[in-house]
């Protein structure tokens, strides 16, 4: 799993997705929002994700929730899958009804934390979603005499710097957005399983014992 992490360059990925938090966010907040996120993400099973589509994307992520959690970083706890999110109308009876694709709390930080999933190339259009919902479950989710602002994270499948730092700019919501990928399937031949890393740890304590 070094060897892995090594290979995928996780020291210079923490961190680095391009945000508004310094701007969105005051410090210290904006600095430890910002150690939430990386850039690119690297999860196992994603390999051929531009063939899927964005609920098989999903649908992937949960069937491996802990491998996806260890991939979002350290803190995570799920809350849930396509959560709705109900905005009434107060000049009407009309209540709109949006879906959250990923929700966490981070218990460190004590924040909601917005994942959301795009197939393709980052367009502007996505941040304006995102920073929607971020604006909602901050309202409606979280208690601000003990929570930290809600952040989100978009991941899509390719960016352009430019237009992120633009877009970036334009929203008041503190939001980041990071590539996402599969593993290659050559990188996920060499990685041990479980049962193969539990093996390893059990001969090392027989052998301290």
């Amino acid at each position: 799993m070094l060897e892995h992490h090594l290979t995928m360059n996780l020291r210079r990925a923490l961190g680095a997705a391009p945000s508004n938090f310094a701007a969105a966010l005051d410090r210290p907040d904006s600095d430890l929002a910002q150690q939430l996120v990386k850039d690119p993400y690297v999860f196992e099973d994603l390999g051929l994700v531009e063939r899927r589509a964005e609920r098989d994307v999903e649908q992937a992520l949960m069937d491996r929730l802990q491998d996806t959690m260890l991939e979002l970083g350290r803190g995570m706890a799920f809350v849930g899958r396509q959560v709705r999110l109900s905005v009434p109308d107060d000049a009407s009876d009309r209540v709109d009804e949006l879906y959250v694709d990923l929700l966490f709390f981070h218990i460190e930080q004590l924040r909601y934390v917005i994942v959301e999933l795009k197939i393709g190339t980052f367009e502007p259009s996505h941040l304006g979603q995102l920073g929607t919902y971020v604006a909602i479950v901050d309202d409606q989710y979280r208690r601000p005499e003990i929570h930290a602002p809600t952040v989100g994270i978009l991941l899509c499948t390719g960016k352009s710097g430019p237009t992120v730092r633009y877009a970036l700019a334009s929203t008041n919501a503190p939001v980041a957005v990071a590539d996402y990928k599969g593993l290659p399937e050559e990188a996920r031949g060499v990685l041990p399983s479980a049962a193969e890393l539990e093996a390893v740890i059990e001969d090392e304590l027989d052998h301290r014992a």
